[in-house]
């Protein structure tokens, strides 16, 4: 287990990653006509929610010795993702799916944003909890 403010960073990383990557293929497909940018942005919204809900499932624990609250993997976000991004990988590599490769990089955008900003309100509340912050 990390401590959090590891972890919500690393979360952070990858999720500017993944939005400088997506980013490409989005300027790509809407040039194309394929989508655009305003559905990019519902979609995310869209998805946002489901980010905050697999949020609650991520392993927690406060370790009072260290002063700090701990990770650990969410194994079943990490699958999740895994299906997502091969399932865009595949459906990119045809014109007629291409709708359907924009949608599964919005979603995975979406639940990325979501769940690192839920993850970030239960760590507060945590530490608040328990007298780790100075508010």
């Amino acid at each position: 287990m990390k401590t959090s403010r590891y972890k919500i960073w690393l979360r952070a990383f990858l999720l500017v990653q993944f939005s400088l990557l997506f980013s490409i293929y989005f300027f790509r497909d809407i040039a194309s006509g394929y989508f655009t940018w305003g559905l990019v942005a519902l979609t995310i919204a869209l998805f946002v929610p489901v980010g905050f809900l697999l949020s609650r499932i991520v392993p927690m624990k406060i370790n009072l010795e260290i002063k700090a609250v701990t990770l650990s993997i969410d194994k079943i976000y990490l699958v999740l993702i895994w299906v997502l991004v091969i399932t865009k990988l595949i459906a990119g590599h045809s014109h007629a799916t291409v709708r359907l490769a924009d949608v599964i990089m919005c979603a995975i955008l979406g639940i990325m944003g979501g769940r690192l900003g839920g993850i970030g309100i239960r760590v507060r509340n945590l530490k608040k909890e328990h007298g780790l912050t100075k508010e």
